[in-house]
């Protein structure tokens, strides 16, 4: 695979070639060792496209996965306590569940990467939600996001989200005083 395109949010380009040019060099050598073609396994069973062979987001996130921790970089698990208080008087809510977690996919001192080959809400979520509440529980202090360009995400299942779209949709939020610096690179095989 190859990075395609590069969009520094919040300054995130920066922070990270000042401070972790190193794990940057890491994260190009497991992108240029996938071999994307290997990863077009998936039937498409979808009316506009059945039988069409596309790229795996699983078998690409696997790949991608073996990479990183083969060269030390860890998954961090984080356990969720979800408050109770805050339920209505008198509503007896089901039991919630005890094993309830947020997980960010690599960190390594202190930058937090995260793959995301899926629906745009989650690469929302990852960068303006996610990395935020991992640099708050004091694991990370910045973040990097993965995904692909629309040249990739045409030949994936619909509904998988890209870098362009991606990028514009920050463009037009802007920078909350919430926000941490993310590097965000664009795929393609």
């Amino acid at each position: 695979m190859k990075i395609a395109g590069i969009y520094s949010f919040n300054d995130g380009e920066e922070a990270v070639q000042k401070k972790y040019s190193k794990e940057l060099d890491e994260v190009k050598k497991i992108l240029a060792h996938i071999d994307a073609k290997k990863h077009k396994t998936k039937a498409s069973k979808e009316k506009t496209m059945r039988d069409k062979v596309l790229f795996s987001p699983r078998s690409l996130n696997k790949a991608i996965s073996n990479g990183f921790l083969e060269i030390g970089w860890e998954k961090k698990k984080v356990l969720c306590d979800y408050p109770t208080q805050y339920y209505s008087e008198g509503y007896k809510p089901p039991r919630i569940s005890k094993g309830a977690f947020r997980e960010m996919d690599f960190i390594k001192n202190r930058l937090g990467v995260e793959v995301q080959f899926g629906k745009y809400s989650f690469m929302v979520y990852n960068v303006c939600a996610k990395m935020t509440i991992f640099h708050n529980l004091d694991f990370i202090d910045v973040g990097m996001e993965i995904v692909p360009v629309k040249e990739l995400a045409e030949e994936m299942s619909s509904g998988v989200s890209y870098f362009e779209q991606f990028v514009w949709d920050l463009e037009q939020r802007g920078v909350s005083d919430i926000d941490i610096p993310v590097l965000i690179l664009g795929v393609a095989p």
